[in-house]
């Protein structure tokens, strides 16, 4: 008979496996509405491991925005990579594309929404400006796009996070037509 060791967890996995499913945690209930307990609940780990890894709620939930921050980066450089003109509408076409499958994601979406929500913590409010100046610079450097087309860009995605949240594609009706643009 074969007796097999069990091979602990290293704490980056442990880490990881926290960030997955606190993801799914924060984003139902927001940060104000999830406590440190329902994590490590919804992790399979005591809330003491929890705080060995993450050294408080905020730190944890500040992963998480830094997480959604580097998704939506390495979507909107996957998307520029594949444009294969110079045409800053063209790339911001790409750009928004990838977008839209990234916030399509409604874990993602949420954090980034609940984030901006309760950016009046210091950490948090700091992690969201952080997203913020990353995305702006990163597309400025790879759309060759002018000042208000970037404003655009962000604008119509801030207006895109609203219409996914509420579900608007499944709604029929004036309104929801105008903000979809269709």
């Amino acid at each position: 008979m074969e007796t097999r060791t069990r091979q602990r967890s290293t704490a980056d996995e442990r880490r990881a496996t926290v960030m997955r499913t606190a993801i799914k945690t924060f984003a139902a209930r927001g940060y104000y509405g999830t406590s440190t307990t329902d994590v490590a609940k919804a992790a399979g780990i005591s809330q003491g491991y929890l705080y060995r890894l993450f050294k408080d709620k905020e730190t944890l939930f500040v992963a998480l925005v830094d997480y959604c921050s580097d998704r939506l980066r390495e979507s909107v450089a996957a998307a520029a990579a594949t444009v294969r003109s110079t045409d800053p509408q063209a790339v911001m076409q790409a750009l928004t594309a990838s977008y839209d499958e990234v916030i399509a994601d409604r874990d993602v979406l949420m954090i980034l929404m609940h984030a901006q929500g309760c950016a009046g913590e210091p950490g948090i409010g700091e992690a969201v400006r952080r997203c913020y100046a990353k995305q702006v610079e990163y597309v400025r450097a790879v759309s060759g796009a002018s000042e208000e087309q970037i404003r655009r860009y962000f604008a119509d995605a801030l207006l895109s996070n609203v219409l996914v949240a509420i579900d608007a594609a499944a709604v029929d009706a004036p309104w929801a037509r105008t903000l979809r643009g269709r």
